[in-house]
């Protein structure tokens, strides 16, 4: 089974309605974590944050998204990107929680030291940029691998986002390591990665 699989309507479906799942338990745990009462098995990260760290996390998020979109133009490769249907759209904010959770709640290294903390993130940004077919595609023709502009610089983009987000879930400024500031900033890229594409014209059909 190809990659293109996945991009199977009830597939989509499917990892939606899981994302969703799974989000309601983490908020459960939240509101337990706000009330005093945490949950001793909570999901990774289901803890408060305040308003700055959220802020902070928001906007580093969305001026990396600018340089992307300012590289893009500047390299003439804004019209090599790919189309986004729309329930593809609602997918992506579903998987802004989603990957926070497996990523910046899971994928984590911790009590051995700032140089392995950050050298596992370094890694598990490389894997979270690599996922994305930007560089490469998996479907009936077969996988094959596309280096050239447009690709690279969406790379570097989700890598470089992907360390902010280790960043702000290790930042003093967020001490109980909440990833409320993470999938806050994640959703605000994906929303607004969804609006520069129906700007651009790269939103189109249902499915």
């Amino acid at each position: 089974m190809g990659f293109a699989a996945m991009e199977h309507p009830l597939v989509i479906v499917l990892l939606i309605a899981g994302a969703g799942w799974l989000f309601n338990f983490w908020l459960r745990d939240l509101r337990l974590a706000r009330r005093g009462a945490p949950n001793p098995r909570a999901l990774p990260g289901a803890v408060p944050a305040g308003g700055r760290a959220v802020a902070i996390a928001v906007a580093g998020a969305l001026l990396i998204l600018g340089g992307e979109t300012l590289a893009e133009l500047g390299l003439g490769t804004s019209g090599e990107q790919s189309t986004l249907t729309a329930l593809l759209a609602v997918y992506t904010l579903f998987a802004a929680f989603l990957e926070e959770v497996v990523f910046r709640g899971y994928i984590v290294v911790t009590g051995r030291g700032a140089a392995v903390t950050w050298g596992a993130a370094a890694a598990a940004s490389l894997v979270f940029a690599l996922a994305h077919p930007f560089l490469w595609k998996w479907d009936g023709g077969g996988f094959r691998v596309t280096v050239s502009a447009q690709p690279l610089v969406s790379t570097v983009s989700v890598f470089a986002t992907s360390l902010w987000l280790y960043a702000m879930r290790f930042w003093k400024g967020n001490p109980g390591r909440s990833l409320v500031p993470c999938v806050a900033a994640h959703l605000a890229r994906n929303a607004a990665v969804i609006a520069i594409k129906g700007v651009q014209g790269h939103l189109g059909g249902w499915w």
